[in-house]
């Protein structure tokens, strides 16, 4: 049985890791894996940059389950051992399930916390003892001010898509929480990105690091076929279901980003106007509508899931073809993440995106970051911009600089009263960061995708 995962024997995975990745149908380890599980099995440090799609989950699941074995023979309550911290419930659903399936042949304890329900599971599951807690931070300090999670006996701390931690403000909660493990433990840090705020993080959180990369930074999957489509906000929806409707497009699943909640709520409407099944998840949805839309979208009972970038990081489906950016991204990386849901682990995967004439700066930053010149479709009967030269760089909007003069020249009171409401704002917006903490669990603030509490035991598989 072992014939055909050569590649994952001779990274060192013992036996029943291997039976599992077995039943998982792995057949070769991608180059994330190759790289972080040997130094990672040695009890080494790592700092990872790896884009989503390229495997990282099991590249630190599996060196951690190994280095647990020996410890699973007691069977008496057993300390938590290992903490996994990521932004968001649905990555943290993603990677309890990888457990679930890498540890499927193991005597491992693990659950699982974020928002969106009650804390009684997650607190019964935490007093019957747990090996692995998979978390995202805001419900977890929580507990951990309660007095119902214990992490001084913890040994491996992984903090997985640290730059989207960062974006979502949980900078000072990572903080605190790791000021409450041991110092001596093995850290692993991953992140899409490497920005010079998640290098400085890094050198708060890690003890002499392996550097791991990758792929290039901000780079996108190479197997993506990557196109736009020139076309008015109002034709958007029209050119969507034309190329759904399309038989030669031959689009069995699509993910489908929006920039708004209510801008995903009306793509929807108006897909299952025209009988195409869709569903959408977002922060305005309940985790139980959330999970059903994903499981419903996997088991191709949904044909389109119309998302928010808030969840694109935790979406994470076998052999999606198409992404659709129905709202291009107006940050350059989250284009990267977007369409970081296809062409994953090896495989192809096409990446369209509508971009109407007020988007036109928001692609020129994208091409500038991603260093490609996206190819554009001019055969689509929405056409917004109908003499634009295939592949031509969308160019950067220039300023007028004779205006700005003039409104300095004739409004001076005008510009310095400006000025004092700027300041104002900016002393209101550093209160605000002192307070994040605290909001984070009102979700009016935060919206319910971030953090929370929430979470399910799990016994391992006989």
């Amino acid at each position: 049985i072992f014939v055909s995962l050569k590649d994952f024997i001779n990274l060192g995975l013992a036996s029943p890791l291997l039976n599992a990745l077995a039943k998982q149908g792995y057949k070769k380890p991608t180059p994330i894996q190759i790289q972080a599980i040997p130094p990672a099995l040695e009890g080494k440090e790592i700092l990872g940059t790896a884009q989503t799609g390229t495997g990282k989950t099991a590249a630190f699941t599996l060196p951690i389950l190994q280095q647990l074995l020996p410890v699973l023979k007691d069977k008496n309550k057993r300390p938590i051992r290992v903490l996994i911290l990521t932004p968001t419930r649905e990555l943290a659903l993603q990677i309890h399930d990888s457990i679930t399936h890498y540890g499927s042949q193991m005597e491992v304890f693990h659950t699982v916390i974020f928002g969106g329900v009650g804390q009684k599971p997650q607190t019964d599951a935490l007093r019957r003892g747990v090996d692995i807690i998979t978390a995202t931070p805001g419900r977890l300090l929580d507990l951990m001010n309660q007095g119902h999670v214990n992490l001084s006996r913890l040994e491996h701390f992984v903090l997985d898509e640290a730059d989207r931690m960062l974006d979502m403000g949980f900078i000072h909660d990572v903080k605190k929480i790791f000021s409450k493990i041991p110092s001596k433990r093995q850290t692993l840090l991953f992140s899409a990105t490497m920005p010079k705020e998640v290098l400085s993080l890094s050198n708060f959180l890690l003890n002499n690091p392996i550097r791991i990369s990758v792929a290039p930074v901000s780079s996108t999957a190479e197997k993506v076929d990557q196109k736009v489509f020139f076309v008015d906000q109002k034709s958007k929806r029209l050119l969507l279901k034309s190329l759904l409707n399309d038989d030669k497009s031959a689009i069995h699943a699509a993910l489908v980003f929006t920039r708004t909640k209510h801008g995903a709520n009306r793509v929807v409407k108006d897909l299952t106007k025209n009988n195409i099944t869709a569903q959408a998840i977002h922060g305005n949805k309940s985790q139980n509508a959330r999970q059903n839309a994903l499981d419903n979208f996997k088991k191709r009972i949904t044909r389109v899931l119309v998302a928010t970038d808030i969840a694109a990081r935790g979406i994470d489906i076998d052999d999606l073809s198409h992404v659709i950016n129905y709202d291009i991204p107006n940050i350059p990386e989250t284009y990267v993440h977007r369409i970081g849901r296809t062409g994953r682990a090896g495989n192809s995967g096409i990446a369209w995106s509508f971009v109407d004439i007020e988007e036109h700066k928001y692609l020129y930053d994208i091409q500038k970051l991603i260093k490609i010149e996206i190819e554009i479709d001019k055969n689509h009967e929405f056409q917004a911009l109908p003499n634009v030269e295939m592949g031509k760089r969308v160019q950067k909007p220039k300023r007028n600089n004779s205006n700005e003069k003039r409104f300095k020249k004739n409004k001076p009171k005008k510009a310095q009263s400006q000025k004092k409401h700027h300041e104002k704002k900016s002393h209101n917006i550093s209160g605000l960061e002192k307070n994040i903490s605290g909001k984070e669990n009102d979700t009016s603030y935060w919206g319910s995708d971030s953090s929370g509490s929430g979470g399910a035991f799990t016994k391992p598989k006989n």
